[in-house]
């Protein structure tokens, strides 16, 4: 075993408030009920997931949703579509909504935005829990990309208002409108990420220089975790992903190294606790 080396997590890396506010409002239901359905992963990391489920969280997807009766069900911090209101009215369910506030106010800016039947644009990933909370503000109008190359450029209309899912890049976000606007296309930008996320963007670039090797913990699930994955690359090239303590490989570590361990928005500090441990022992 390797000596000598200096583990250090970074002190702002971990949940973000939309995540914690949603994990303690579960706890706080399972204390009591013992069981509580939640609509999807209630964060794109698996080690939590499973952590709450031994507390009695369960998972359900839509279609599942669609048939449970009279029961409790927790919206996740990602937030849901209008259809999904509809359905708990429908079939009597109390909707626990944990909806990050900075996803609610973004899917009322589009919402506003198609009632004034804007050509809507989200640079999103197509799928993506929030993304599909947002489209449907729009009937599923909008066009989702994630890069300029998915578009038609021939055909796109002289006008856009473009937004953002607030998890993805802010250097991206104006690239691409940048690059529109280069070719010809009036683009009203919303630019609608989380503070909260492109700040950890900075941070992480500062951190990343600091440590001989970097270990960044995230589920694989996680769309932000890919992106602050390779804003650690970027600047360091021994920035190592993993999911979990069990994957760390020691070959990628010298005597007396330094290692930095930090995570995305939907890592938790009690995982890259259990990695800095692995590491050590």
């Amino acid at each position: 075993m390797l000596k000598n080396l200096q583990v250090t997590i970074d002190a702002h890396s971990g949940f973000c408030f939309g995540v914690v506010y949603a994990i303690e409002m579960a706890e706080e239901i399972l204390e009591e009920e013992r069981y509580l359905y939640c609509l999807g992963d209630i964060v794109h990391n698996d080690e939590e997931v499973k952590r709450l489920e031994k507390k009695g969280l369960k998972i359900i997807n839509h279609e599942e949703l669609a048939v449970i009766k009279n029961e409790k069900v927790l919206i996740r911090a990602h937030g849901e579509p209008p259809s999904t209101y509809q359905i708990a009215l429908k079939n009597n369910l109390e909707l626990i909504d944990a909806s990050c506030p900075v996803i609610l106010k973004l899917q009322n800016r589009i919402k506003n935005s198609y009632d004034k039947k804007e050509n809507i644009y989200i640079y999103g990933k197509y799928g993506h829990a929030e993304v599909i909370g947002l489209l449907g503000q729009t009937n599923n109008n909008a066009v989702v990309f994630e890069d300029l190359k998915e578009l038609d450029i021939d055909t796109l209309p002289q006008n856009i208002t473009l937004y953002s899912q607030t998890t993805k890049s802010t250097n991206n976000f104006y690239q691409i409108k940048t690059n529109l606007e280069n070719m010809g296309v009036k683009v009203n930008a919303n630019d609608t990420i989380c503070r909260q996320v492109s700040n950890r963007d900075q941070e992480l670039r500062i951190f990343a220089k600091k440590f001989d090797k970097i270990i960044f913990v995230t589920g694989k699930k996680s769309s932000n975790g890919k992106v602050l994955y390779n804003v650690c690359k970027d600047i360091n090239e021994k920035t190592y992903f993993i999911s979990n303590a069990s994957e760390i490989d020691f070959q990628w570590f010298d005597e007396g190294d330094s290692i930095g361990i930090c995570g995305a928005t939907s890592t938790p500090m009690w995982l890259m606790e259990d990695v800095k441990n692995a590491i050590l022992s």
